[in-house]
C-alpha cells in the first residue's frame, strides 16, 4: 500500500419568534430569535459578552428548534433563486466523470486503487493483479455501508502477510473512527470492531497477529461531538479478540491533551510513538524492549521517522532547519548529537520523503507548487522528477518493489493524471488521463502573482480565469484563503470550480502567512500575536486585484473554511466595504472559548488562548469574529455561514453564535443566513450528493447577490 510521509446550553425559550428583519435581494427576511441567557464573562478584568451561550448545547430543545427555524429561513431564500436548479444540474454534469486514484501494491501482491465512475457518493476500492486494473474487481464499496452515502471509507491497512485488511470509516463526517477487519482473500467481514478511535489508522505488527491504533476512552453519552477529548492512548488489538481485551501500549495521564500516534517502520520493524498536540511539532520515542527511548523531546520541532534501513533511522525534521531536512541516526544511539545530515535544508520547503528500493524520493514545495528530487541513500541527488507545471503531487512508492512508483499530478485546470515512473530510465509513462465531457479546459489559464501586504511582505497568489479576460475592473472574483497551521494551499482541481470559470469568474487563491509555503518562519508570522498578518494579507489580496484593474468591491466574493472561516469572519468585520459576498464555512468564530470544545485546545500553538495572559486575551478579543460583529458601523456583505451537525472538529456552536450575532446586529440590508447541514461534519468524506447540493446553494447565493445570472 502507499508508503510515504507527509507532513497533516441551557435555554429559557424555544426559538419560535422573530427578533430582527432585514431586506435583501429576495425581500424582507425575518430571522428566528436565538436562545440567549445574558452571560457575561470576566477575563483578566475584561468584560466579554456571550449572550448566546445557550447555543453551545447543540442537543438542547431550544437549540434544535432554532436550527430548524434557521434552516427554514435559509431554504426559503435559496429556493426562490430562479437559477438554483440550473446550477445544481450543471454541477451534477461537471462531477459526472471517472475519478481514479493511485494504485499501490498490497502485501498480498495485488494492486489496490480507488475509483468513482461518476456520481457515486463514495469512491469504491478496487483490486487487480496489475496496476492498470485490467482484471479489476470490487474489493470494498463504502456506498453499501449506508443508505445515504454518509459513511466514508477513510483508510485501509493490510497485514504484513497479506491475510487481513483493516479499514477505517467515519460516520456523518465525524472525526470519530471505527475500524473493521476483512479477510483479504474472500472479502469476508470478520467480527473485530474498534470504536472511539480518532486520528488513527491501523499499524500492523510484523507477525500480522494484530495492529496498533489510537483511541480515546468512551465519551459521555450525548456529548460525543462537543466535549473536550482527553487521554489519547495507543492501543494494541489482537485479531479475533473483542476490543475490551485490547492492551494499552502507551498513555500519559499527566498530559491528557497530548496526541499519541504509533508507527511501525517497514524495512526493519521498529515501533515509534509520536507525541504532539500542544506545540508546533512533536516528541518522538522508540520502543526498546519494555522501555520507551526518547529520540527527541518537546514539541517545538517536527521529527518523523521515514524508515529504518541498515541499522539507521531516517528522520524528517525541522530541527536545525526551518524549511526541514532529512537526517539519519544509528538505532543504538539515535540522540540528536548523533544525527548525520542526508538531505540539507534547501531553497524550497521539504515537505516529506519516502523510499523506493535504494532511492530516496524527497518532496519539495517552492512558491506553493510541488516538486520532487530523487537521491541515493546517502543523500546524493540523482535527478528530478519532471512535472508539467504548477500543481499538486500524489505519490506512491514501495521500498520492497522499486518498480512500483506511481504518481498523480493535478492543477487548477487539469484533473488528476496518473503516471508510472521507471527508475531505470528516469522516464514517466502515462497510465491514466481523466476526461471530462462538455468542458474545454484549454480555455482557462493560471498565473502566479506576488503582491505586497500591509507591512510590505510579498505574498504569492494564483489567479485562474478564462483566456482573454479583460482587465476592465468589472470581473467577478472568488477569493479563497486559509493562512494557518502550517497548511500550504497548492494548485488543485475542482470540478465545482469550473462553473465559476465558465461564467467568467476569476478564481484567486492567496498563500497567506500562517501556512507552510516558505517554512516555519512563514508559519510563525501568522500565529498568536502575529495573527493579524494573515487578515492583512487577505485584505491586501483584494486590494491588489482592485488596483490591478481585475475587479471592484461590488464583485468580490470571499470564502474560507475552518481556520479559513475565522479568516473570512475577521476580515468581514475589519473591512466589510471591500467585499460583496462572504462564506465563512465551519469557522472558528469564538476565539475566547474555542479551546474548551473537543480538540480545540490543540489549536493553541497557532492561536494562543484567552487563559494565557492579559495580552493574549486582549489580542484574541480584538479580532474574534463573534465579538466584533458590527463594530465598524459599516454595511456588511451578503453572508452565508455554513456548518454541520456532526462537526466535532470545529463544533457548530461557533457558527451558531456568530450567525445569531450577525442577524441581531445593524449591519445593513444584505442577507445574513446560516446553512446547517445534517449528517455531515467538518467536510472530509462528505457524499458527492451533499457536496453538489451545498455548492449549488453557495454559488446561487453568490450570483444572486452579485446581481448576475449564470450561463448554466
Amino acid at each position: 500500500m502507499k508508503k510515504s510521509i507527509y507532513l497533516s446550553f441551557i435555554a429559557a425559550m424555544a426559538a419560535s419568534s422573530c427578533s430582527t428583519s432585514t431586506s435583501g435581494n429576495s425581500g424582507s427576511i425575518s430571522y428566528p430569535e436565538a436562545p440567549q441567557d445574558g452571560t457575561v464573562d470576566t477575563i483578566f478584568g475584561m468584560t466579554v459578552n456571550d449572550i448566546y451561550r445557550p447555543l453551545e448545547n447543540d442537543t438542547a430543545a431550544a437549540t434544535l428548534a432554532w436550527v430548524e427555524a434557521e434552516n427554514k429561513v435559509t431554504r426559503e431564500y435559496l429556493d426562490k433563486i430562479p437559477f438554483r436548479g440550473g446550477i445544481s444540474d450543471r454541477l451534477t454534469d461537471m462531477n459526472n466523470y471517472v475519478k481514479r486514484g493511485l494504485p499501490s501494491r498490497g502485501n498480498d501482491g495485488k494492486y489496490y486503487y480507488y475509483e468513482n465512475d461518476g456520481l457515486k457518493n463514495q469512491s469504491v476500492l478496487y483490486r487487480a493483479s496489475d496496476p492498470q486494473g485490467t482484471d479489476s474487481e470490487v474489493f470494498l464499496d463504502p456506498n453499501t455501508l449506508s443508505d445515504d452515502g454518509t459513511v466514508a471509507l477513510t483508510g485501509t491497512s493490510q497485514s504484513k502477510d497479506g491475510r487481513y485488511m483493516a479499514y477505517t470509516i467515519s460516520r456523518s463526517g465525524s472525526d470519530w473512527t471505527e475500524i473493521y477487519l476483512l479477510d483479504s482473500a474472500t472479502g469476508k467481514l470478520l467480527p473485530d470492531h474498534i470504536e472511539w478511535a480518532k486520528f488513527t489508522g491501523a499499524d500492523w505488527d510484523p507477525e500480522s497477529k494484530g495492529f496498533y491504533y489510537s483511541a480515546y476512552p468512551t465519551p459521555e453519552a450525548g456529548k460525543e461531538y462537543s466535549n473536550a477529548n482527553e487521554n489519547h492512548r495507543v492501543m494494541y488489538h489482537r485479531v479475533g479478540t473483542p476490543q475490551s481485551q485490547d492492551k494499552v501500549v502507551f498513555e500519559d495521564k499527566e498530559h491528557p491533551l497530548h496526541f499519541h500516534s504509533a508507527m511501525l517502520t517497514e524495512s526493519e520493524p521498529h515501533l515509534f510513538i509520536s507525541i504532539g498536540g500542544q506545540g508546533v511539532g512533536n516528541e518522538l520515542r522508540m520502543q526498546k524492549g519494555n522501555e520507551w527511548v526518547t529520540i527527541f523531546g518537546g514539541q517545538d520541532y517536527t521529527v518523523a521517522p521515514i524508515d529504518v534501513i541498515d541499522g539507521k533511522i531516517y528522520l524528517y525534521t525541522s530541527y536545525g532547519a526551518p524549511k526541514n531536512r532529512i537526517v539519519a541516526a544509528p538505532v543504538e544511539n539515535p540522540a540528536p548529537e548523533n544525527w548525520v545530515e542526508i538531505i540539507p535544508e534547501g531553497e524550497g520547503v521539504l515537505t516529506g520523503a519516502s523510499f523506493s528500493g535504494d532511492k530516496l524520493f524527497a518532496y519539495w514545495e517552492k512558491d506553493a507548487a510541488e516538486q520532487v528530487s530523487i537521491h541515493s541513500l546517502d543523500g546524493k541527488k540523482l535527478s528530478d522528477l519532471e512535472l508539467p507545471g504548477y500543481g499538486t503531487l500524489g505519490i506512491s512508492t514501495d521500498r520492497k518493489h522499486p518498480e512500483d512508483v506511481f504518481y498523480s499530478f493535478t492543477s487548477f485546470t487539469s484533473p488528476s493524471t496518473i503516471y508510472r515512473y521507471d527508475a531505470a530510465t528516469g522516464k514517466s509513462e502515462l497510465m491514466y488521463e481523466t476526461k471530462i465531457d462538455g468542458v474545454d479546459l484549454d480555455e482557462f489559464v493560471t498565473e502566479q502573482v506576488f503582491y505586497p501586504s500591509k507591512d510590505g511582505t510579498k505574498i504569492p497568489m494564483f489567479l485562474t480565469y478564462r483566456k482573454g479576460l479583460k482587465r476592465d475592473g468589472n470581473n467577478p472574483v472568488y477569493l479563497y484563503g486559509y493562512g494557518g497551521f502550517n497548511v500550504s494551499l497548492t494548485p488543485g482541481f475542482s470540478a465545482n470550480r469550473l462553473l465559476l470559470l465558465e461564467n467568467d469568474v476569476i478564481y484567486a487563491q492567496a498563500n497567506l502567512r500562517g501556512g507552510s509555503e516558505y517554512g516555519e518562519e512563514w508559519h510563525q508570522a501568522g500565529t498568536k500575536m502575529n495573527k493579524l498578518n494573515v487578515f492583512n494579507d487577505f485584505i491586501a489580496a483584494a486590494e491588489y486585484l482592485i488596483d490591478q484593474g481585475w475587479t471592484n468591491p461590488e464583485k468580490i466574493t470571499i470564502e474560507g473554511g475552518s481556520n479559513g472561516g475565522l479568516l473570512v469572519g475577521a476580515v468581514a468585520n475589519m473591512r466589510p466595504e471591500l467585499f460583496k459576498v462572504a462564506f465563512p464555512r465551519v469557522g472558528v468564530m469564538d476565539m475566547m472559548r474555542y479551546h474548551l470544545f473537543t480538540i480545540g485546545w490543540n489549536w493553541a500553538s497557532d492561536y494562543g488562548t484567552s487563559a494565557d495572559s492579559p495580552e493574549m486575551a486582549e489580542y484574541l478579543l480584538g479580532y474574534s469574529p463573534l465579538h466584533n460583529v458590527g463594530k465598524s458601523g459599516k454595511d456588511y456583505p451578503a453572508i452565508m455561514v455554513t456548518t454541520a451537525d456532526h462537526d466535532d472538529r470545529v463544533v457548530p456552536a461557533h457558527s451558531f453564535k456568530y450567525a445569531a450575532a450577525l442577524q441581531a446586529a445593524d449591519t445593513g440590508d444584505a442577507p445574513k443566513l446560516i446553512r446547517i447541514d445534517s449528517k455531515a461534519g467538518h467536510g472530509a468524506g462528505k457524499p458527492i450528493s451533499k457536496v453538489i447540493d451545498e455548492y449549488a446553494d453557495i454559488y446561487s447565493f453568490m450570483f444572486h447577490n452579485l446581481g448576475m445570472t449564470p450561463k448554466h
